[in-house]
């Protein structure tokens, strides 16, 4: 190594923290109205969501409540090995969110949520469909892997199949499985809103 060169250690800042800040920040919720909503005070909200203080069980059990998360969802990188920490997430170790009798279950797919963006493995249910979503300030794209998926954004009326792709940007949306298999779509979504 020559004489001016130098190397800089820095430690990716992916844990429990981070995302809390990032489902926060994703909801339009200010650190006043998180720590009331939690009873916690702001000083201790910011220092966790800095990775200075760890929050107890309790506390994030009331974080998942407010962000209809399951608890789960925080501790989804405990398992992974020290240096893929951040960086990758094992299928067995995703965190699970929505329920089968809503009609879809999603994976995050995404090591944290501090990123840009966040990737979501969406199962729909066959014979399911949504109530309509509203629009979100956010960039949504996806790949159908798997089945057939009706997607409704705005007036306009897709039917995908396996291998088709979509984009869209701040739009009201709803979708349909009308088939009796599962359908399978990697979504995108910048900024992260989970």
């Amino acid at each position: 190594m020559g004489k001016f060169s130098s190397v800089v250690e820095v430690e990716p800042k992916h844990g429990v923290g981070g995302d809390i800040r990032a489902l926060r920040k994703s909801r339009g919720v200010t650190l006043s109205e998180m720590a009331e909503a939690i009873e916690r005070s702001v000083g201790w909200l910011s220092q966790v969501e800095r990775g200075q203080t760890e929050p107890s069980i309790p506390d994030l059990r009331r974080i998942a409540q407010m962000f209809e998360v399951p608890t789960s969802f925080f501790f989804r990188n405990d398992l992974a090995d020290e240096a893929e920490r951040g960086f990758v997430v094992r299928a067995a170790h995703r965190a699970s969110l929505g329920s089968r009798r809503d009609g879809l279950t999603e994976e995050l797919l995404s090591p944290h949520l501090s990123g840009d963006f966040e990737m979501i493995l969406s199962t729909f249910e066959p014979q399911s469909k949504s109530a309509w979503i509203a629009a979100r300030p956010t960039q949504e794209g996806g790949y159908l892997v798997r089945g057939s998926l009706t997607l409704q954004i705005g007036d306009r009326r897709m039917d995908l199949s396996a291998g088709d792709s979509f984009q869209f940007e701040n739009e009201t949306y709803r979708w349909e499985n009308a088939k009796d298999e599962e359908a399978v779509a990697l979504w995108v979504i910048a900024p992260p809103i989970y």
